[in-house]
């Protein structure tokens, strides 16, 4: 399966990538197909139930309203944060849906009561997938005219079912020029071309895109990234959500800025723009996935850490970066998962956090041994890391473990460029590993808030 480096950072918005992007992107899916195949006009209602993870934790992570966004035709790539609520509270007070009602001349209304129409099964899952969900469209007479099911796999990731017809989501057959599955074919393949990780995986983007549309793609993407966390280091008050989590970002970078001498703070700083960004993700604002919303801020965080750390940091150097990540996070999605509900946060900042070692060793001159070598480290000790979100919220302790792994992220660089390379546990080897120990944990501590943090916190 051929994957992009745009698969693994995709502009989203908050929380969650496979609770909120994915379920966007099915509901979306689903209403474009009833056009596709004449079905719309005949749609009178529409049934949407949501399964295992998605049932257990949908509410804190604003999976209904993704639902709803999704059939009205809403992509989680344009949509405007701040005019979901007013879309929302039309939907809820005239229990009516305008199914694609975002793109003009396409609306069909419908009745549509949300605590009806759209079911959380909290202990119901589907077979393929933690994250599943069932869309059916109804005629005049309750007739099933469409019904889909879908399952949201990781970092916006969504997967049809059947895999067939209009919304097929199938492995991409790209023919790539240096085709790798992992670590070692990815160190094989720089040491026979003289290629770096960055510089191989941009002969490989240029399968789907100019050399100046991937700069210009991953540039773009760094300037959300930037934007984000510029309003998360601004932006005060409570999250939403019911625990009345206090944002600190902002009272923090205003206490940095007051002792001055960045650098003694340096780490401090990288801790601060990774909360930053999560608490923009837990508010529902537009973040990048990297590789997903849960662990989004720590690749910013390392971005911000060269670019401000860096005297030669430059452009050429965020391109650089980014497309040596996303090496790294392909080998985790293709090997194992980046999903929390498959297993654990392991999953998610356990790969993020490998992704940004690998990321900042490479601009900071490693070799591809040493690039491999951050990696492996950055995943190593988050091995077993649990998902176990207080109230289903991607808050306690999402936000805080991104500051953490950001760190831990920076060290694993600068361990690895300390050697040469020669490690004694492989980075396929740890991500065998971290697969294998997400199979043996409990579903309670993956992303059901049935267990760990989830059921231990007294909550006043």
């Amino acid at each position: 399966m051929a994957i992009s480096v745009f698969d693994m950072f995709s502009i989203g918005i908050g929380p969650s990538s496979s609770h909120t992007v994915g379920p966007m992107r099915a509901a979306r899916m689903f209403a474009r197909r009833l056009k596709a195949q004449g079905l719309l006009t005949q749609t009178a209602s529409v049934r949407a139930e949501l399964f295992g993870s998605l049932g257990a934790t949908g509410h804190g992570h604003g999976t209904p309203k993704a639902v709803l966004l999704g059939l009205e035709g809403y992509s989680p790539r344009t949509v405007d944060p701040l005019g979901v609520e007013p879309v929302l509270d039309r939907i809820r007070g005239a229990r009516r849906l305008r199914l694609l009602g975002d793109q003009v001349g396409d609306a069909h209304e419908i009745p549509f009561d949300p605590d009806r129409d759209l079911v959380l099964h909290r202990r119901r899952s589907l077979p393929y997938h933690a994250n599943g969900m069932t869309l059916c469209a109804y005629d005049t007479d309750g007739v099933p005219v469409l019904e889909k099911t879908y399952y949201s796999v990781g970092g916006g990731f969504v997967v049809d079912e059947d895999a067939v017809g209009a919304d097929r989501v199938k492995p991409d057959d790209t023919e790539l020029r240096h085709p790798f599955r992992t670590g070692d074919e990815l160190l094989r393949l720089t040491r026979e071309t003289g290629l770096s990780v960055s510089a191989l995986m941009l002969e490989n983007e240029k399968a789907w895109r100019t050399e100046a549309e991937v700069r210009a793609g991953l540039l773009e993407i760094w300037d959300v990234m930037q934007a984000c966390v510029t309003r998360g280091l601004k932006t005060e008050g409570i999250l939403p959500g019911g625990l009345k989590v206090r944002r600190r970002a902002a009272h923090t970078a205003k206490a940095l800025r007051a002792e001055g001498d960045r650098a003694s703070h340096a780490m401090e700083w990288v801790t601060l723009w990774a909360m930053a960004v999560n608490e923009e993700n837990a508010a529902g604002g537009r973040v990048v996935t990297a590789p997903t919303n849960g662990a989004a801020g720590i690749i910013p965080a390392v971005l911000h850490h060269y670019a401000a750390s860096v005297p030669s940091a430059d452009d050429d150097g965020i391109v650089r970066f980014l497309l040596a990540a996303g090496a790294i996070g392909m080998l985790f999605k293709e090997n194992a998962s980046i999903s929390g509900a498959e297993v654990g946060c392991q999953g998610e900042v356990g790969s993020a956090c490998a992704m940004a070692a690998g990321g900042l060793a490479e601009v900071l001159g490693g070799t591809p041994e040493q690039v491999e070598n951050a990696a492996e480290i950055g995943i190593e000790h988050n091995l077993g890391l649990t998902c176990d979100p207080v109230g289903g919220l991607v808050q306690i302790p999402c936000i805080e473990r991104n500051g953490m792994a950001a760190v831990k992220a920076v060290t694993a660089a600068r361990m690895a460029l300390r050697g040469d390379g020669r490690h004694h546990v492989s980075l396929d080897k740890a991500i065998k590993t971290m697969k294998e120990t997400g199979a043996d944990m409990k579903t309670k501590y993956k992303e059901t808030a049935r267990g760990g943090l989830a059921v231990n916190i007294i909550e006043c």
